[in-house]
């Protein structure tokens, strides 16, 4: 069963070092965290997962890492400038401060039920810095709230570096950056957090269809990293809710312990983007409504060969929050589970090739230089094998080491005794981490085993 609260997941993941409050030692900072040891290998293979779905996997798509700081003409034509703020309402006797959009009667507070309320005002989300020596006006520009715009506005150098041609698609995952004005949640609303966003370029008619190919691919792949079919909806986005650049939203929503929320939009952004950092605009006959550009110095559109024209592409856009898609996962990992004994067990039974730690090799005893020289022999065998993370778990207590790596997702535990160095074969005991079964293997078939058990699993 997954975790039923959030506090359940915040506790686990400051006593196993998967994440910490950000500047804790200072009293912390509100939407800002701290990825511990295993954190930073689960998310490191969660973003390897969605990489290889989205680019290696396929033919139609190329990688790109763009700057995070950009020239701030990305902002005025993108619309970021004028769209993005967020109409908040603040109570004047609880001091919460609430989304006007989000509130059931914007005149009365939802926490305390007061009426003594400001009117909805809007506060820019994107964080503004200065770029050089000098504090100006014409110094500033943002840290990217989003990732996409990297990827429009680098649309020709890729086609030009690839001769890639419509369908296909420029794939991207990085740093955003938004002020949040209400982080909350743990790490499902923060203020800088990573993007996983891919940009798929079509031809306009065939845009619909690929809508709803990405809508079903996305669900398939949070299906594939462990999430629950039960556990994930679809919302339609319609009417005002849609954004500006969007002919069309589907959100995929996960329920999170505190509720379903949004994991992933894939938005039909129509001819918006393009079109909008394009010179020359009057020549592709746009069908969205974007603001004259005045700075562009590129076409960002390609070349139908058989109607021989040239025309800006349509883009679907698959966005999934990285942090979120964390939280998910551990979400739908974590499981407590009765044993035969009476006692309990945390469990996280996360997909194999998520897992932080892929197998962990434990000596039976710590001060027996044998046992000790061949579980490290092992751990290096194991480790060459470019599988993850392999750890030598030298504690000297196994049962205590099997719980320990139970709560924090390990497959796969290897423990080296006195029959390893007795007798014939060098047997080692293999424990699996869901059914609990132990096998015994000998060393040299050891690293075959486990790569077998991966490729299984996965």
């Amino acid at each position: 069963m997954p975790a039923k609260t959030m506090d359940e997941l915040v506790s686990l993941c400051k006593r196993r070092g998967f994440i910490f409050q950000g500047s804790e030692i200072y009293g912390g900072m509100q939407g800002a965290y701290d990825y511990g040891p295993l954190g930073i290998e689960l998310k490191n293979n969660l973003k390897a997962a969605w990489w290889r779905a989205m680019v290696y996997e396929r033919d139609d798509v190329e990688g790109l890492d763009a700057a995070i700081i950009q020239n701030k003409n990305v902002y005025k034509y993108s619309g970021h400038e004028d769209t993005f703020t967020d109409p908040m309402v603040d109570c004047h006797e609880c001091k919460s401060r609430m989304r006007a959009d989000h509130m059931k009667d914007i005149k009365v507070c939802d926490n305390c039920g007061s009426t003594n309320v400001t009117e909805p005002r809007d506060f820019n989300l994107m964080f503004k810095t200065n770029v050089g020596p000098m504090v100006n006006e014409e110094s500033y520009t943002y840290l990217r709230p989003e990732t996409a715009q990297g990827i429009f506005t680098n649309f020709k150098n890729v086609v030009d570096s690839t001769s890639r041609t419509l369908p296909f698609g420029i794939a991207q995952i990085g740093k955003s950056f938004r002020n949040e004005i209400t982080p909350r949640n743990f790490i499902f609303r923060v203020r800088e957090f990573e993007q996983m966003e891919l940009e798929f370029f079509c031809k306009p008619g065939e845009d619909e269809k690929w809508h709803e190919f990405w809508v079903g691919a996305r669900k398939q792949w949070w299906l594939d990293q462990g999430l629950a079919e039960e556990n994930i909806e679809f919302e339609y986005v319609t009417g005002d809710d849609l954004a500006h650049y969007s002919k069309s939203t589907v959100d995929i929503l996960y329920k999170f312990p505190h509720g379903f929320e949004e994991l992933e939009g894939v938005a039909n952004r129509t001819d918006y983007d393009l079109g909008s950092h394009t010179k020359a605009q009057e020549e592709f006959g746009l069908s969205a409504k974007v603001k004259q550009n005045e700075h562009s110095t590129a076409k960002l559109a390609i070349r139908d060969l058989e109607a021989n024209k040239w025309e800006v592409p349509f883009c679907i856009e698959p966005s999934a929050g990285l942090d979120r898609g964390l939280l998910a996962v551990m979400t739908e990992a974590y499981t407590e589970e009765e044993l035969p004994n009476g006692s309990t067990r945390t469990v996280l039974k996360f997909k194999p090739h998520l897992a932080p730690i892929k197998v962990a090799i434990m000596p039976l005893k710590k001060n027996k230089p044998e046992i000790v020289a061949l579980a490290k022999e092992l751990k290096n065998k194991l480790q060459k094998l470019g599988l993850g993370r392999i750890l030598y778990e030298n504690t000297g207590n196994v049962g205590k080491g099997y719980r320990r790596h139970d709560e924090v997702g390990t497959p796969i535990c290897v423990t080296v005794d006195f029959d390893s160095i007795e007798k014939e074969g060098a047997p080692v005991t293999v424990r699996d981490r869901d059914t609990m079964e132990q096998i015994v293997v000998p060393a040299a078939e050891l690293p075959a085993y486990v790569v077998n058990y991966f490729i299984n699993q996965n």
